[in-house]
């Protein structure tokens, strides 16, 4: 699929709701893209902002067709965003995201969310069930230190964060005979020049999901 640009408003505001991605209706017409702040946790210093679209990998339309088929076969849908080091290319400018991509090159944190979003079409947070869909994930001071260059949005089978059941194939491979029920599936990918997140720091990553 190919990479789609959109532009909303307001990524930063919260709404007390939940959302079990199971009852999605279909992940085919499905667009994305990724507001990314980093600040100083002293100062509250912007230290880093952007904006980006995303690719919807192949696998996101596997996980629904799984989820809509049986919702109760998997516990989890789009439940937690995985940071990593790993992007192919020029460090300043990597290689574009594939739709083909797996998993992570070099993963080194992932988190759950730490709130979800309905919105309308004007970017408002709702508290009636839309379309689209602010995933949002705060790493704290300490959390995911390093270079970062690669994040993805995750299905797990594990709801803690430290159980890691990897897909088998590493990019370029994508072998359509895996069985993904017995592995995490990377929903959504991104790859992008390098953010260096200091011990000091707390970065917060919205993934905004239009469905």
């Amino acid at each position: 699929m190919s990479i789609v640009r959109d532009q909303f408003k307001r990524p930063g505001e919260e709404a007390t709701l939940g959302l079990h991605i199971p009852h999605a209706v279909s992940l085919s017409p499905a667009k994305g893209e990724v507001f990314i702040e980093m600040v100083d946790a002293v100062s509250g210093e912007v230290l880093h902002k952007d904006h980006r679209p995303n690719v919807i990998t192949l696998d996101a339309g596997i996980l629904a067709a799984i989820l809509l088929r049986d919702p109760d076969s998997r516990d989890h849908g789009f439940n937690m965003l995985s940071v990593g080091t790993g992007a192919l290319g020029n460090t300043l400018a990597p290689n574009a995201p594939s739709p083909d991509q797996r998993k992570l090159n070099a993963e080194i944190a992932r988190k759950a969310w730490s709130s979800t979003t309905f919105r309308d079409a004007s970017g408002n947070a709702v508290a009636i069930p839309t379309n689209i869909v602010d995933f949002t994930c705060t790493y704290d001071e300490g959390e995911a230190v390093g270079a970062l260059n690669e994040m993805g949005i995750l299905s797990t089978l594990s709801s803690n964060p430290a159980i890691l059941n990897p897909n088998p194939n590493t990019f370029p491979t994508r072998d359509v005979a895996v069985d993904l029920t017995q592995y995490d599936i990377l929903c959504n990918y991104l790859t992008f020049g390098v953010i260096t997140k200091p011990n000091t720091a707390r970065l917060t990553i919205t993934w905004r999901i239009t469905f």
